[in-house]
């Protein structure tokens, strides 16, 4: 009866194990499946879901910095026709992007359509001085001219010019700068972000991902079109992929990640760089590719982003970008901070500059599962230009084109430590939780599938040499 009941019992065992192992098993593509079919549907832009809290208003909020190119010596530049030298003078920091996306309105075909209201809110913590603080920096009126008025009509130019006691370079406060101000040139108001306040982007028009997740976020129309119209040419106009606040889920790494910046006018992609671990939350980090400014000559897809031969010196200049189409005609010229990717040409004519990879790449921190950015950080500067004039004083001794950097941006973002915590706690806790539990039921189950089986074989062996 005792050999009976020794015997039974490993038999349980070996069920119990067998049982625990294959539970364990079941549950490694089981849960695999739970878990994507929960973020697919948490991945639908729409009330209730993670992806919509997120969407409609990014934790933490965007601090924006400003950092200006102070000139050095600008009467050397206008009198004598020398380099000019700048130095950096910033961060000035602004918080922006805080205020939930307003107009929102969801459309029957699986589309939501918003605007983004634009407001700066200067944070002193952030910065090294005040609103108030001066900066010496290429006049905005003089430059404006240069470039749009036409050059038998310099002469005018010039009087305007003289009769306004204006000259090539200026001072003017960072508010000024950045905001807007009375220019006597020109007898109205100008600055570099002028008007921003109370000003809206879009509207945008995105696929909430609802009946085909792998659209979720991509934008549909912005400013009611599906194509831009800044450019001369069919491929440099189309909108492609999202604004880049998510993508959709389950992220290839050996993939590239497209986005449409309205700062730019353009559409962009982003390659895999790195993984990282970003409070907790394992993220990949993509980047800027250097061929996204690259000139035509190098890049070819590039081609119709050229708009001014003679600047660019037929096509042949990369790291600068020619956007007063979408800027009412003003001439401004973008590129990363300090040219980065930039022609060498364009660090020579200004002298104080120095691109250093990791301080002005842009990227983008991206949670692979969920497809959503958790951190971001976008560098952009701001440019004009201003070349040799006969007629114009100011720019007599000028010796020749100048692409000349105002100021650049650095906007970053990151969740914030309690959007983190969530995240990390429905997301990887979780996985992780289900990971080792599957594990250990596999593991348990083996352990004790095995033991019972060799200790049901010894008692067997022995049950047959005593009979």
């Amino acid at each position: 009866m005792g050999c009976c009941n020794r015997s039974c019992g490993l038999i349980a065992g070996i069920v119990i194990g067998a049982a625990l192992a294959l539970l364990g098993g079941i549950l490694f593509p089981v849960g695999d499946n739970l878990i994507v079919e929960s973020v697919l549907q948490e991945a639908v832009i729409q009330p209730g879901t993670p992806t919509y809290e997120n969407w409609l208003t990014p934790g933490g909020g965007v601090l924006r910095q400003f950092i200006f190119f102070d000139v050095q010596n600008a009467r050397e530049v206008v009198e004598e026709g020398a380099t000019p030298v700048v130095v950096e003078k910033g961060p000035y920091s602004y918080w922006t992007r805080y205020i939930p996306k307003m107009g929102i309105t969801f459309n029957p075909n699986d589309t939501v359509s918003y605007l983004i209201m634009n407001e700066a809110v200067f944070e002193p913590m952030y910065s090294v001085g005040t609103e108030n603080d001066m900066i010496s920096s290429l006049n905005l009126a003089v430059a404006a001219s240069y470039s749009m008025v036409p050059k038998p009509m310099h002469s005018i130019l010039e009087k305007m010019i003289k009769s306004s006691n204006s000259s090539l370079f200026q001072r003017r406060t960072v508010r000024e700068l950045l905001w807007g101000y009375r220019d006597p040139l020109l007898k109205t108001k100008i600055g570099l972000f002028a008007p921003y306040n109370y000003t809206f982007d879009g509207p945008y028009n995105i696929f909430t991902g609802k009946g085909d997740i792998t659209k979720v976020g991509t934008i549909d129309k912005w400013r009611s079109s599906k194509t831009l119209n800044f450019w001369d040419d069919k491929y440099c106009n189309m909108i492609n992929g999202t604004d880049g606040s998510n993508f959709a889920p389950f992220v290839n790494a050996s993939e590239p990640l497209f986005f449409f910046s309205s700062d730019i006018c353009r559409s962009v992609s982003a390659a895999y760089e790195q993984s990282l671990d970003l409070k907790g939350i394992p993220v990949y980090r993509f980047g800027l590719l250097p061929s996204t400014m690259a000139s035509p000559a190098d890049n070819p897809d590039n081609h119709c982003y050229c708009r001014d031969p003679v600047i660019t010196k037929n096509c042949t200049i990369a790291g600068v970008l020619d956007i007063s189409s979408c800027q009412s005609g003003q001439p401004i010229y973008i590129s990363l901070p300090h040219f980065l990717y930039g022609s060498p040409s364009l660090l020579d004519s200004i002298k104080g500059l120095q691109p250093i990879l990791e301080e002005h790449k842009t990227y983008l921190d991206v949670e692979p599962m969920t497809g959503i950015t958790l951190g971001f950080a976008k560098r952009i500067q701001v440019n004009m230009m201003y070349g040799p004039s006969k007629v114009i004083t100011v720019l007599k001794k000028i010796n020749e084109t100048t692409i000349f950097p105002l100021v650049w941006m650095n906007e970053t973002a990151e969740l914030d430590d309690e959007s983190a915590a969530m995240l990390k706690m429905a997301l990887v806790d979780s996985m992780t939780m289900l990971d080792v539990i599957r594990k250990l039921l596999l593991g348990v189950g083996l352990f004790i599938f095995t033991l019972c089986l060799i200790l049901y074989i010894v008692v067997r062996c022995k049950e047959k040499q005593t009979v």
